[in-house]
């Protein structure tokens, strides 16, 4: 029952963030959300209460991976090689539905700036921006080891008029941030 349930919110904030990223999120009702999964407004309500609310979840999934990224990299040691592989399971966690967060950040910054979740993954990045960097080297290469968030954040925006694959995008990205990193100290 569970296993039904956890499967029918994924496809809920799945839908949700397609339509949030292609009509904006104001622009986007739970009424269409529901029609467009085949379900009732009421079963909907089941799970989200509000656009709001399937937001915050998506948001705290994120964030919940994020934990998971720095805690591995807070319990090693701060060297070249585990900064690049933060940043490789980092570039891990925001394939597929991550990507499709990020986009959806991008295109709704005003209606995700008053949300409290979004000031929480604020706090995240910032951390992984700190634990990314050699807090000795100079402030120029600090800079460009925190650089390889926004090279994998933006890849798919940056690279969008290439005709290659989102996977292309992906990897493409990783490679710059891990130069990035590997630059940096």
């Amino acid at each position: 029952m569970s296993g039904q349930r956890s499967d029918t919110r994924e496809k809920i904030q799945q839908l949700a963030l397609e339509l949030f990223s292609e009509q904006g999120y104001d622009q986007t009702s739970l009424r269409e959300i529901a029609e467009r999964l085949g379900v009732t407004k009421a079963a909907l309500y089941y799970h989200f209460k509000s656009k709001e609310d399937i937001v915050a979840s998506l948001f705290q999934d994120v964030n919940d991976e994020v934990d998971n990224v720095i805690k591995w990299a807070e319990g090693q040691p701060s060297t070249p090689a585990t900064r690049q592989e933060l940043i490789r399971r980092y570039a891990a966690m925001t394939r597929g539905r991550g990507s499709a967060l990020f986009r959806f950040l991008q295109e709704n910054r005003a209606a995700v700036h008053e949300l409290k979740t979004a000031d929480e993954m604020r706090e995240r990045y910032l951390r992984l921006a700190q634990l990314v960097s050699d807090p000795e080297a100079p402030l120029t290469d600090q800079f460009r080891a925190r650089l390889a968030f926004f090279a994998l954040n933006g890849g798919a925006f940056v690279l969008r008029d290439y005709d290659i694959t989102s996977e292309e995008r992906d990897d493409i990205a990783l490679q710059v941030a891990l130069e990035l990193v590997a630059g940096s100290g």
